[in-house]
């Protein structure tokens, strides 16, 4: 049946700006405006506009003016022959609609952490986190002495010595090959004494006040030749008679001196360990031997 302006086919089957559009249309459509997007004629707010429409157009004309203005080889209603897009389904929206509302759900993630956690004005005001700036501070590597048993391990270990407590003045100190044990007055009762432990620097006291003993005075624990006592440490495991290879520590103790004549020196006394037996050199602080006791066997 022939047709006039009503916009039905005509009876040769011709489709003009007036035909109803069918779903393929509406889908050939969507696929252009896709690939306007992604050819860069459309902004993301164009092409949502323009999909929404597309998929509510009621004729060929009505899609046919959604392209109109764009470069592609596809056109709606020539008004002759539509070219159908296969397999398209209108309940499915195309990757542009995805992207849409990609960028939609991105830009509400960033508002509401800005909300949660923003220090700026605005949530598309990408100000850094104040505490991750540069504030110009260097780094400070610590290098306290680690080998005490060495020239800079008694310099250093004395020299901390002397910035925790004002002196090197003490009981008694035991200096181990990475660690020592210092037994100094309480500050708060100098009839006690407390024990202190260094371990790259010296800490707080450990464990409860000692009563001082009659016998125990207190000494310059660092009044000794560094050198010639290092180098009796170096040699002591032969001098005792213990085998480099089963040498397990070799230590000093030092401590103030037993001779009345010389109550304000030291005696320096190196132990020599090992699973076969112990030995013991007892030095003046210029180190001349005091005494020498081999391992015993």
């Amino acid at each position: 049946m022939a047709s006039g302006g009503s916009g039905r086919r005509t009876s040769s089957g011709r489709r003009t700006a007036w035909t109803r559009a069918k779903d393929s249309d509406r889908n050939e459509t969507c696929q252009i405006l896709d690939t306007a997007l992604a050819d860069g004629q459309l902004s993301m707010t164009e092409h949502g506009e323009r999909v929404k429409s597309a998929t509510t157009a009621s004729t060929l004309g009505q899609l046919q003016d959604l392209v109109s203005d764009l470069q592609t080889a596809k056109t709606i209603a020539e008004p002759t022959v539509i070219t159908r897009v296969i397999n398209r389904q209108v309940a499915r929206p195309g990757w542009g609609v995805k992207a849409a509302i990609a960028a939609v759900l991105v830009v509400l993630g960033i508002a509401i952490g800005w909300g949660l956690y923003g220090n700026s004005s605005s949530p598309l005001s990408f100000q850094t986190d104040p505490g991750a700036k540069d504030d110009g501070i260097p780094a400070r590597v610590l290098t306290p002495p680690r080998q005490l048993q060495s020239l800079g391990g008694f310099t250093g270990l004395f020299e901390q010595m002397r910035q925790k407590f004002g002196s090197t003045m003490g009981y008694e100190l035991d200096i181990h090959s990475d660690m020592a044990y210092l037994d100094r007055p309480d500050p708060q009762d100098n009839r006690r004494s407390l024990t202190y432990y260094y371990r790259g620097g010296w800490g707080e006291p450990s464990g409860s006040p000692t009563a001082v003993s009659a016998d125990e005075r207190l000494v310059d624990l660092a009044k000794f030749d560094f050198e010639k006592i290092l180098g009796v440490v170096r040699g002591a495991p032969e001098t005792v008679g213990i085998s480099r290879a089963d040498l397990k520590e070799t230590w000093l103790r030092i401590s103030p001196s037993e001779d009345p004549a010389t109550p304000d020196a030291v005696i320096v006394e190196i132990v020599v360990n090992s699973d076969f037996g112990n030995g013991r050199i007892e030095l003046y602080p210029d180190g001349t031997p005091l005494a020498i006791w081999p391992a015993n066997r």
